[in-house]
């Protein structure tokens, strides 16, 4: 998260101008040095015309939501069907497998939620120390936090000379510079007050819920269907259906985040498709293992 501007010294805050972020993407990706140009520039001149500006990219907050949807997903559909497979090479009946799906499944969606509570309220509550720490130690002792900036800007490559006068000249703006001593010295970036800790937590217990039920759904809704037609369900029926509504989610959920992250479609798809089958695969023959064990 980018140090906010400051109206620190008398100065109004002056709102950043804001580039077609879609367009520089896309240019990057051709590697097309004009388009990057024109992306650049459009908001620009969309500026001087009287548009409106931001002072922050709107995408930086959704990443962070599109990781706990992708992670919390893949980790529910995951576990889930693990148990699913676990459970089908065991041999457990239909209703042993939802009861132990279902159960598994919230639980452990619970366990995700406010385990993101309480990690991300711990971590901003840690940063927000260090931040207050560093704002006293420039308010007591400038000299000796400008000189770590100086230390730290020659180690990248810097001149002292030009390490000196940047520094010192960004100095004079004291929210800022606390704020990118976090950064640079720390490696930490300031949290948004008003970022929704709750709300993070509860998207990934929704995604890691709602993705983690499909298997079991899956599965034991195949057992009915069978069961319509006068017929035993079939272990290998019941497990097909799992099995395809399993890699169909990963599937999209590896499309889903290449969106995101501009890979490929493909690539990314087949990545998670065959991770996914590994930890299943895994999952069935320990169950088979486990179900040839004379007791």
């Amino acid at each position: 998260m980018a140090p906010k501007a400051s109206a620190t010294n008398g100065s109004a805050a002056v709102p950043l101008l804001q580039r077609d972020l879609e367009g520089a993407r896309s240019a990057f990706t051709a590697r097309d040095v004009n388009a990057s140009a024109v992306a650049h520039a459009s908001k620009a001149a969309a500026g001087v015309a009287g548009a409106p500006h931001h002072s922050a990219e709107p995408h930086v907050q959704g990443g962070e939501y599109v990781k706990l949807l992708v992670f919390g997903g893949l980790d529910g559909i995951l576990t889930s069907f693990a148990i699913v497979a676990g459970a089908a090479g065991v041999g457990l009946s239909v209703k042993a497998v939802l009861g132990i799906g279902i159960s598994n499944v919230l639980a452990d969606a619970l366990a995700m939620g406010v385990g993101e509570y309480l990690s991300t309220k711990s971590e901003h509550e840690y940063i927000r120390e260090e931040h207050a720490r560093e704002s006293w130690e420039f308010k007591n002792h400038p000299d000796g936090e400008v000189a770590e900036m100086v230390e730290i800007f020659v180690n990248r490559g810097m001149t002292q000379e030009d390490a000196q006068a940047v520094t010192v000249t960004m100095s004079k703006y004291p929210a800022f510079f606390v704020n990118l001593m976090m950064t640079e010295e720390l490696g930490l970036q300031v949290p948004d007050d008003k970022e929704p800790t709750l709300l993070r937590a509860f998207v990934m217990f929704a995604a890691f819920a709602l993705f983690g039920m499909l298997p079991i759904v899956g599965y034991v809704l195949t057992a009915f269907v069978v069961q319509e037609t006068a017929q035993p369900p079939s272990q290998a029926h019941m497990m097909l259906a799992a099995c395809v509504i399993t890699s169909v989610t990963l599937v999209a959920l590896g499309a889903f985040k290449a969106h995101f992250a501009h890979r490929r479609y493909v690539r990314s798809a087949l990545e998670t498709l065959v991770l996914g089958g590994v930890c299943a695969s895994l999952s069935y023959n320990v169950g088979l293992a486990v179900a040839s064990i004379d007791w």
